[in-house]
């Protein structure tokens, strides 16, 4: 089959994992279709811009800049080998998106290499939290704003967690979350610039939450999450990961970077814990990362 250059763009471009190539200066030169689909950004946004300009501001799950430490593409770009990672990656509206990249160098006739290129595939669990949003907005039961479940479906889901407890013996924890100074961006910025604040942490929770934890808006700037079968160190582990997502993401507002930092009271469920009390404690121990000094975890 005698397959053009025009054939093979088109299969490139409609991959559906992200595909771009770099060249050995790390200025991008290509960008797929399904690299506009996962990060937001489209081709013009990128092609002819250096990756380490930061426009998508790759981190680690302890939110450490891949630009400045652990680059997947310089080590490739450096040692001639390919590279793997596990990686978040900024969305345009601002929340991260977990992705898993591969990248490759690029050779010429003569084995030098001339660039690099870097696919990487989606691990947020969209479909399944897709799915939950009509499932939700058929009982009504959806924050229309962040289209996280809203308060009383987080209730009901707590009665449930409580008899599999009870019944099975699963465990369960709580993740308390309130944002920091959250007035100030509203004072600020305008209350639409906090509408999309809320909802890019909302975007944050879902696309890096499991399937079968539940994370919902509490109310105002309070957000839940429910999360199954864990012990102490793992909460700790989810909560902290997800604390450094939210701060190390921002939306640009008015030529600045508009960040948030978010308040975390984490706490596993006791055996004679009813609803109130171990919304209480959760409550409580939130309010002790706020006294602490903000964006910060306390486990009780």
């Amino acid at each position: 089959m005698d397959l053009s250059k025009t054939s093979y763009r088109q299969i490139i471009h409609s991959l559906s994992d992200g595909l771009y190539i770099l060249d050995k200066n790390r200025s991008i030169v290509y960008w797929n279709q399904a690299a506009e689909e996962i990060s937001g950004y489209q081709a013009e946004d990128v092609v002819c811009h250096r990756c380490s300009e930061n426009l998508l501001c790759h981190v680690d799950e302890e939110g450490r800049n891949l630009c400045l430490h652990g680059c997947p593409v310089t080590a490739a770009l450096r040692d001639g080998c390919s590279h793997k990672a596990d990686i978040f990656v900024r969305h345009k509206n601002g929340h991260r998106v977990p992705v898993s990249v591969r990248v490759s160098p690029l050779t010429d006739d003569f084995g030098e290499i001339i660039g690099a290129v870097e696919i990487f595939s989606d691990l947020s669990n969209k479909l399944a939290s897709e799915q939950r949003v009509k499932e939700l907005e058929k009982m009504a039961m959806v924050d229309r704003l962040t289209r996280l479940a809203n308060r009383y479906f987080v209730e009901k889901e707590l009665e449930a967690f409580f008899e599999e407890r009870d019944r099975y013996g699963h465990t369960f924890g709580i993740l308390f979350m309130d944002l920091d100074d959250f007035k100030v961006v509203n004072d600020r910025f305008g209350h639409d610039a906090g509408d999309s604040v809320l909802r890019f942490v909302a975007d944050t929770l879902t696309a890096n939450s499991r399937p079968f934890d539940v994370y919902g808006r509490w109310g105002g700037e309070e957000f839940v999450g429910i999360v199954r079968n864990v012990n102490a160190h793992d909460l700790m582990q989810m909560g902290t990961r997800l604390l450094n997502l939210v701060s190390e993401s921002f939306i640009p507002m008015n030529e600045e970077r508009l960040r948030v930092t978010v308040s975390i009271g984490a706490t596993l469920a006791n055996p004679d814990d009813s609803i109130v009390s171990l919304m209480q404690r959760a409550d409580a121990l939130m309010y002790k990362s706020k006294a602490g000094g903000k964006n910060r975890l306390t486990m009780g």
